[in-house]
């Protein structure tokens, strides 16, 4: 009876705690090149479920591995892989953003690979190509009919297939004319927001940071955004024609500057703000690290995503 008693209150625990947030993320790879067994790719899943998509898919196998080995996930890697991974949003056509999904593709199951018209062209015309690498989606010279593309368009939010969640996707500027993507994801009444690469407006002579700021500010305020990922590759000595569509320190905090005129600072106030995408050459982290510090005069909550170390929010 008692070992009854202790398994309900176990649950009731548990339970508890997946009420207290809605979302759970697992970094399969966190970094902006140089190390092909560490880059950007983020399992995101709704709490209290093991339905996952990936925001991005530059490292899968072997973050898996190291995702298991931390007791973050269960089971094989290719069980993961073809089971729990329900889809792939991938924000732009990079390498270190689309390795692992190519390379892993012979192994994986069916599934949709969501993308703007942009991003699906690259993936369509560079990778899953008969010459290149065998043509694993639906379209194009010799299908092998396994993946489906699904073309996201600018603020239209459609299902994440097999999941409970839904998304938006924003254009934004990596280097202008090159674009990369953002990706708001729902699920019920609260979302989370991932950025693809992204150079700031004033350099990229664009506008696409301001109007995703002028969308999620609502959300801010309201409380129902619960973190925003993005990236910053550089240190502030990296001169701005050579961040080549990128953000550092200085950059960042000015594009947060703009956003606080929509939230109001008070809004931003242990605001997570999750750091991805640091470059390893140079080994600059620490430096980063301490310039956003130095910078944040909003009083965000820095969080610098790790491979292999769960989020939740």
């Amino acid at each position: 009876m008692k070992a009854v008693f202790s398994l309900v209150i176990l649950l009731l625990y548990f339970n508890s705690l997946s009420a207290q947030y809605s979302f759970k993320v697992i970094p399969l790879g966190v970094k902006g090149g140089a190390d092909e067994s560490n880059l950007s790719c983020y399992m995101l899943a709704a709490a209290g479920t093991d339905e996952y998509v990936c925001l991005d898919a530059g490292t899968i196998n072997a973050g898996l591995q190291k995702a298991i080995a931390a007791h973050l996930l269960k089971g094989k890697t290719e069980e993961i892989l073809r089971v729990h991974i329900k889809g792939y949003l991938i924000s732009h056509g990079h390498l270190d953003h689309v390795a692992g999904l190519v390379l892993n593709s012979p192994d994986d199951a069916p599934k949709n690979i969501y993308a703007m018209p942009y991003t699906k062209e690259i993936l369509k015309e560079k990778y899953f190509t008969a010459g290149n690498w065998s043509n694993f989606t639906d379209e194009g010279p010799g299908p092998l009919n396994k993946y489906h593309y699904v073309l996201l368009d600018s603020a239209k939010e459609i299902p994440l297939a097999q999941t409970t969640m839904f998304v938006t996707a924003f254009p934004l500027s990596h280097g202008n004319p090159y674009k990369s993507t953002a990706f708001l994801i729902r699920q019920k009444e609260d979302y989370i927001l991932y950025l693809g690469d992204t150079g700031p407006d004033e350099i990229e002579h664009s506008a696409y940071l301001h109007e995703l700021w002028q969308y999620i500010a609502p959300l801010i305020r309201t409380k129902k955004l619960k973190a925003v990922f993005i990236e910053c590759s550089f240190p502030d000595a990296q001169p701005d024609n050579r961040l080549f569509g990128h953000l550092n320190p200085h950059w960042l905090m000015k594009e947060m500057n703009d956003l606080s005129l929509l939230t109001g600072p008070e809004n931003l106030n242990n605001f997570p703000i999750v750091i991805t995408h640091i470059k390893p050459a140079g080994n600059h982290e620490a430096e980063i690290k301490k310039q956003l510090a130095d910078a944040n005069h909003l009083h965000l909550k820095l969080i610098f995503a790790t491979q292999s170390k769960q989020m939740v929010f």
